[in-house]
């Protein structure tokens, strides 16, 4: 009689060796969605040329300001420095009236800028989460006056300055500039998205006034785009020359694109003096650009994130 073999236990059953756990390395891997993009030859080339294209102005306007007149009048024109720069910046300086012309122009911008940041602030506050009458209405309004050319209000406003008797004093290239059309859509637009609804609600649940929640909601949420329209609109009053060449004289209160003009008179006009004042006129955007050129790119970034 045989005996029929007894199945073959689990444990007596060969086992492959399980391989052992990788061990990680150190380095922590990047997700595909966050990795960082890197450009290529082609792209490098492109920004290079760029940045070459939008400096070449500004040297040019230095290497013209270190020749003579005589210089510049030949072909080809010169295309390095000379000596005379300082020379010709001492010139300038000085027929223009720069230093003047330089603390009126901090004056003028500086206001213009505050004032248009300030009031855009609020009625883009206004305008993007109050309700009121004709909200729509007054909006498409504020819009409007953007399409109007300037040159069609010059003359009234030039007869209200001058019966205010306000000529050649920087209250007149101020006060018309305090609040824009743009500033007002522009923080408009931005507090739409950049500050919900529901934070203002929960502010006055708190008992918040008016003031309160502008000053520690509105202002802290719309800093930003407060930024970057501090920034154009400082730039663009440095820089204004239609209206202050109006309401402005050289001998009295000008603005540096007011003085930079009597620079160019004569028979035959000094063009490295007039180019001195003009990098003497621009220096100051370059100053302010590199001191304070993080905190507005971060403003233009966040304020980009948060839209």
């Amino acid at each position: 009689m045989s005996i029929a073999p007894s199945p073959a236990r689990e444990d007596s059953v060969p086992r492959t060796p399980a391989t052992p756990p990788r061990k990680r390395s150190g380095r922590p891997r990047r997700s595909r969605a966050g990795r960082q993009l890197h450009g290529g030859r082609i792209t490098y080339a492109v920004l290079g040329l760029v940045t070459v294209i939008s400096l070449f102005p500004l040297v040019w306007t230095a290497i013209a300001a270190s020749r003579n007149n005589t210089r510049l009048a030949e072909t080809p024109p010169p295309f390095w420095f000379g000596g005379n720069l300082f020379k010709n910046l001492e010139i300038a300086w000085t027929d223009a009236n720069m230093g003047s012309a330089l603390l009126n122009t901090v004056v003028v911008a500086g206001t213009v800028s505050i004032g248009t940041v300030l009031f855009s602030t609020l009625a883009g506050f206004a305008f993007a989460k109050l309700r009121f009458r004709f909200k729509n209405a007054l909006l498409l309004l504020v819009i409007g006056t953007m399409m109007v050319p300037p040159q069609l209000s010059v003359v009234p406003l030039y007869m209200m300055v001058a019966k205010l008797s306000w000529s050649d004093q920087l209250q007149a290239v101020i006060l018309p500039t305090l609040v824009t059309a743009f500033g007002v859509f522009f923080m408009r637009q931005y507090l739409l998205q950049a500050l919900p609804t529901e934070i203002i609600e929960a502010a006055r649940v708190d008992g918040a006034n008016s003031l309160r929640v502008l000053w520690h909601v509105v202002f802290p949420a719309a800093r930003p785009a407060m930024a970057v329209l501090g920034m154009l609109t400082f730039v663009q009053s440095w820089n204004d020359f239609f209206w202050p060449i109006i309401a402005l004289t050289q001998n009295g209160s000008p603005t540096v694109q007011v003085a930079l003009t009597g620079l160019g008179r004569g028979y035959i006009p000094d063009q490295s003096v007039i180019m001195a004042g003009a990098l003497l006129g621009t220096l100051p955007l370059l100053i302010a650009f590199v001191v304070f050129g993080k905190q507005i790119v971060g403003g233009i970034m966040q304020g980009a994130v948060k839209g």
